[in-house]
Formats: structure tokens, C-alpha cells, sequence
């Protein structure tokens, strides 16, 4: 599912136009992504977490020329960490 056909599903569901659902998905992922910015964390009980974690510097290998190493710099990354109630949804057999 891409961002048109969610926004399009949870239109429908919370009875909105597609105009308003469209403004509300994009100010969640705009404050998730201005939080994980600033360091913060966000957390939604049940459904996971996202944060950012640091990544170290580490040496590589080129993939075109598997005999050279490549510097791969230290970056900070977000991250998700699903919750239970998520994990279990998702796990159902």
C-alpha cells in the first residue's frame, strides 16, 4: 500500500474528504519525522516506536571491485520498533 491508497482508506474510514485526510497523513509524518530530527522518540502503545540510533563508521567492500575497501561514515538513522499488539496482528496464523 503506497501513501495515495492509505490516505485514500483512512478517508473512508473516518468519514473525511480526500483533501483532509491527505493534510492530516502528512502532518503525522511531518511531526514524526521533525521529532526523530530533534532526537525525540515517538511511541504508540501497541502499535511500536520510532527512534534513531547511531550507526558506526565501518570499512566496506566496493561491489564493483570486491579487491577495494570503501570508508563508510558513522550516520544516524531512524529506526522502528514494533509493539506487541502490532507483532501480534501481524503473526496471526
Amino acid at each position: 500500500m503506497n501513501k495515495s491508497e492509505f490516505t485514500s482508506r483512512l478517508a473512508k474510514r473516518a468519514d473525511v474528504s480526500g483533501a483532509e485526510a491527505h493534510r492530516l497523513v502528512q502532518a503525522f509524518l511531518d511531526e514524526v519525522q521533525g521529532a526523530l530530527a530533534r532526537g525525540d522518540d515517538v511511541a504508540f502503545a501497541g502499535f511500536g516506536k520510532f527512534s534513531v540510533s547511531q550507526r558506526a563508521a565501518r570499512e566496506g567492500v566496493n561491489p564493483q571491485d570486491p579487491s577495494k575497501k570503501v570508508h563508510i561514515p558513522a550516520r544516524t538513522v531512524p529506526k522502528f520498533t514494533p509493539g506487541a499488539v502490532l507483532k501480534s496482528a501481524v503473526d496471526k496464523k
